[in-house]
């Protein structure tokens, strides 16, 4: 008998009619012989709504309180979910995070898993339950609910089928799977039927919004077998492994956009010892990532570095390097947030000669410019204006997919 997680996001459960069609593919999972965990994510634009919520009454709420509110959203779909696989006469109980077991650090709103204690989840299971659990949110030390951040779903389910060692691990969303492209805004985006960990894991770092980024990374370190597919369709989706079929025909799987990104400049930098680790160590400090890096050849003893961050981390990031202009001693800054990140990702890339040629070529022939550039063994990274980023990913696309 196999055991079967199956998470299912916002818009798979937007309303009772698609709550409805929900709790149908759980229970066919179930009628087939499966035990069945199933996570959930809030309805719809809950989550939104519950955040304006919020702002109405205070402006600038705790992180701790904010996590108390957000994880109510979570509970309202499993519940609801229950109750509909309930009046269609199978067994099963709904949980929360923190009563399946999920315990996480003491970060409000953006918390990791420390471990599971899958305790009460195996003792339903063996009651032959389905067990419905709400996704995105655990408990800490302290007792206090905490939420895993954006996406944080995915990971809740993967967590679960790792720590219960699952058989498959199915991501329900709105689109069919993984494509060469977004298949609602590139034209002639192709489904992939498998895809590796690596380049999964790449493509959501990168603005695929298919997979949570940590939820990739941790099926990875677990071997957790995955496949995203719709909730809709019902057509096969796609598998990620960690050694996916067809690698060596195409040496490129996807091509990506990342909107949510801005960029910075330090102008005149000294071109010293430590400089570099100054600027970085204050940023990371601070919990701020940082992507692309580019830094100038020295002239007259100084330099420039460029490099990219979040967009909402611009201004907090901007902010602490100017209140240590003085010990860095970069003469200017400058930033830009009118700007986008487009990629390209493969495992075949690897000892595949012309790709970034091709890419780069795709782009000049479409009039567009390359403000940075960022590579490794499966991607290439180019930083393009914002207004210019649609049309990068299609021409992109058209240069490594056409027929």
């Amino acid at each position: 008998m196999s055991l079967i997680v199956q998470k299912f996001g916002g818009t798979s459960v937007a309303d009772a009619d698609r709550l409805r069609h929900v709790a149908k593919i759980i229970t066919d999972t179930y009628a087939k012989g499966h035990r069945v965990v199933a996570v959930l994510s809030a309805q719809g634009d809950t989550t939104d709504e519950l955040i304006e919520k919020a702002k109405e009454i205070n402006p600038n709420p705790s992180p701790r309180e904010m996590d108390m509110l957000l994880s109510t959203g979570e509970q309202i779909s499993v519940s609801l979910c229950a109750m509909a696989i309930e009046a269609m006469g199978y067994p099963v109980v709904s949980l929360t995070g923190w009563q399946s077991g999920i315990l996480t650090n003491t970060v409000s709103m953006n918390a990791r898993i420390k471990r599971l204690d899958t305790e009460r989840v195996e003792a339903e299971l063996d009651r032959r339950r389905i067990v419905i659990v709400t996704g995105f949110q655990g408990i800490n030390r302290l007792g206090d609910i905490t939420t895993l951040g954006r996406g944080g779903s995915d990971t809740s389910a993967v967590a679960l089928a790792a720590a219960l060692h699952a058989d498959l691990c199915q991501i329900y969303t709105d689109v069919d799977g993984v494509y060469t492209a977004d298949p609602r805004e590139v034209k002639g985006a192709r489904k992939l039927d498998e895809i590796t960990y690596n380049e999964m894991l790449d493509l959501a770092t990168l603005g695929a919004q298919v997979l949570h980024n940590r939820s990739v990374e941790m099926a990875k370190k677990y071997n957790v077998k995955l496949e995203v597919l719709s909730s809709f369709t019902g057509h096969p989706g796609t598998k990620i492994k960690e050694v996916a079929k067809g690698v060596e025909k195409s040496y490129i799987s996807s091509v990506a956009k990342d909107k949510n990104i801005a960029r910075i400049a330090l102008l005149g930098v000294p071109d010293e010892t430590g400089t570099s680790f100054k600027v970085f160590s204050l940023l990371a400090a601070n919990n701020i990532n940082v992507d692309i890096i580019l830094q100038g050849i020295g002239q007259a003893e100084r330099k420039d570095i460029c490099f990219t961050v979040a967009e909402g981390d611009l201004e907090r990031a901007a902010g602490l390097l100017k209140d240590h202009q003085e010990s860095i001693g970069f003469r200017a800054m400058e930033t830009n947030a009118d700007v986008a990140k487009v990629s390209v990702v493969g495992a075949g890339m690897i000892g595949s000669p012309g790709v970034a040629a091709k890419l780069f070529e795709a782009l000049y022939d479409a009039g567009i410019n390359i403000n940075m550039i960022s590579t490794s063994e499966i991607k290439i990274s180019v930083l393009v204006d914002r207004k210019d980023a649609a049309k990068a990913v299609q021409v992109i696309h058209d240069k490594f997919f056409a027929m």
